[in-house]
């Protein structure tokens, strides 16, 4: 099983470290949906990461159906999602709020690196940064008021999509939402990239290597 992707995306990073906490094995390579975009679109003609091709060669796409993909590869013995009704609620929240805080990070990220300076619509970016810091300040609220667990048997996939969503800002938009502002992420955050399957697959231009 191969995932295609790069690490700098939050949406793939958020998969490699998924399937290493499920214990699922996969190689990874590092292909970009911009400098290596026909390398991309032979592998899938959407150029969309990430990208998985399964073992039997399907493609699948989407960091949510992949990830649902390897919870059932892992046929219960490991999981990421909590299985009572509540905590699954809370959990669900929080991935919701975290890929809301990625979608909204990355929008501003396309605007300011691939559109013209002069076309930049300033009013659009102002409510895109609004939709962002509201996301960090309600998942902020919410750690504060029950901080969340974490360790090498303990992280969920609602921590592993908060921290992700995090670190990703804090590397590309570190003058948007500043880390000062919310000390319980920033905590959070710092104690799940010291954990072995965050340190395996670290954001950037890189590969993923095994942990084990």
């Amino acid at each position: 099983m191969q995932l295609i992707g790069m690490l700098d995306s939050p949406y793939v990073r958020r998969v490699a470290i998924t399937l290493q906490v499920l214990g699922v094995q996969f190689e990874h390579r590092s292909l970009s949906v911009f400098s290596t975009y026909e390398r991309f679109r032979e592998i899938n003609p959407v150029v969309k990461a990430p990208t998985l091709i399964c073992d039997d060669g399907e493609v699948l796409m989407d960091s949510t159906l992949i990830i649902q993909y390897a919870e059932a590869l892992a046929k219960g013995a490991r999981s990421t999602m909590p299985t009572e009704p509540l905590e699954r609620q809370h959990a669900l929240r929080h991935i919701g709020l975290a890929l809301a805080a990625c979608e909204k990070s990355v929008s501003i990220v396309y605007e300011r690196n691939l559109r013209p300076k002069e076309k930049l619509h300033q009013p659009w970016i102002d409510r895109v940064s609004a939709q962002l810091l509201a996301a960090y300040q309600l998942l902020e609220t919410d750690y504060l008021r029950r901080p969340q667990p974490f360790g090498r048997t303990g992280i969920g996939q609602a921590g592993i999509s908060v921290a992700v969503a995090w670190h990703f800002t804090q590397q590309m938009l570190p003058d948007v939402v500043s880390s000062p502002g919310f000390p319980a992420l920033q905590a959070y955050s710092a104690a799940a990239e010291a954990l072995p399957e965050f340190r395996a697959a670290p954001h950037g231009a890189g590969t993923y290597r095994s942990a084990n």
